[in-house]
């Protein structure tokens, strides 16, 4: 049995997740159906939900029904680094262009095939353990639970928004000082593989500050406060402050004003949306005392700001 995967039709738009998922597979009891996506068996466009949630159309939901062992993927040795690991969960740091687990246009090499190659146990986990999630082309900080009571633990910390997440992004344009950003996000009418901003979308939070100007280019500090798919990269497209790379919320390649044309050169070439999840903090499930992590930024980025201050 594998997971199967299903868009979310005009007809059952901006009904509850339960109800459509119960429409869109109807092999599985309304309880059932419920049970799962409490599990974190049932997700959509990526992320875990809950049953009462609206979902709108076009959005991917998909279900892995397997009980016992919990995942069809096959174990593969894909290269990451483990920062960290406990009896309950490990912290990797995820290189850019690892795919987090196998989905539609995406079957294997991917970061859960790598896990239950390192780790066989998580192949009994619902997603090989994985709670959280990140871009293909975002770095850093991402935590795997290795059992079952952890794996609510943490899935519990997240829904009442005591898990803290910090990113640094590299974009065009000049800011100062710190802002907010309070819009609603879901995926785009027109292009199922995006997200937009959007009315009826799910709330996004997002806080934004300064780290450094260079030129008409910025280093930020992001913490976001729901993590919604691709959240931070639509939040600050939409504040025309697109990120270095992110060829889908910024095709045309930004550039900033009197960039050189060295400048504009790397700019240009950069193969990944500048975005590094470098901070992550939660309350430990044994201690109650607050746990974090903390990561430097990548090679490929650290150079890019040296470029940039270089040839400004």
């Amino acid at each position: 049995q594998i997971i199967m995967i299903k868009n979310v039709p005009n007809s059952l738009a901006n009904k509850r997740l339960d109800k459509v998922s119960a429409e869109l597979f109807p092999d599985f009891s309304r309880t059932q159906i419920k049970k799962w996506i409490l599990e974190g068996r049932i997700i959509v466009n990526g992320e875990l939900s809950r049953p009462k949630e609206i979902v709108q159309e076009n959005d991917e939901i998909d279900i892995n029904p397997i009980e016992e062992k919990k995942v069809s993927w096959s174990a593969q040795d894909i290269d990451f680094e483990v920062h960290h690991e406990s009896d309950d969960f490990i912290i990797i740091n995820k290189p850019a262009g690892l795919v987090m687990h196998p989905g539609s246009g995406c079957y294997d090499r991917t970061l859960a095939n790598g896990l239950i190659f390192r780790y066989p146990e998580l192949a009994n986990l619902p997603r090989s353990g994985i709670v959280h999630r990140l871009d293909k082309d975002t770095s850093g900080l991402l935590l795997i639970a290795k059992n079952e009571q952890f794996r609510n633990y943490f899935i519990d910390q997240m829904q009442q928004r005591k898990v803290i997440k910090e990113y640094t992004a590299i974009v065009v344009g000049s800011t100062l000082g710190s802002f907010s950003i309070d819009e609603p996000i879901g995926r785009d009418k027109f292009n199922r593989t995006k997200m937009s901003i959007r009315p009826d979308g799910k709330e996004a939070l997002t806080f934004v500050r300064s780290s450094e100007r260079v030129g008409n280019y910025s280093i930020l500090d992001i913490t976001i406060e729901t993590g919604r798919t691709h959240q931070i990269r639509v939040h600050l497209s939409s504040k025309k402050l697109p990120i270095v790379g992110d060829n889908t919320y910024d095709p045309r390649k930004s550039i900033a004003k009197d960039s050189s044309e060295r400048l504009i050169e790397i700019i240009r070439s950069f193969s990944r949306q500048a975005l590094h999840a470098r901070f992550l903090s939660f309350i430990c499930n044994k201690t109650q005392n607050e746990i974090s992590f903390n990561i430097q930024l990548p090679t490929d980025m650290e150079s890019l700001i040296e470029d940039i201050k270089k040839h400004s």
